[in-house]
């Protein structure tokens, strides 16, 4: 997972983060070139994953 997309250098528009435990945070956005959320079925937002997630620090 680590590095399976690029962080870059402006927030994903219309995406807010507060994950800020996560290496592509800043400032309640998301700075993940693109995002992944998962859960096929999902019936609710907290069955939902996002699957673009790396904690910080996996990364140099």
């Amino acid at each position: 997972m680590p590095g399976r997309v690029d962080k870059i250098n402006s927030h994903l528009q219309g995406v807010k983060c507060v994950v800020n435990s996560c290496h592509y945070w800043g400032n309640d956005h998301c700075f993940a070139q693109e995002i992944e959320v998962q859960a096929p079925n999902a019936k609710t937002s907290e069955m939902t994953d996002c699957a673009t997630f790396v904690p910080n620090g996996t990364l140099k």
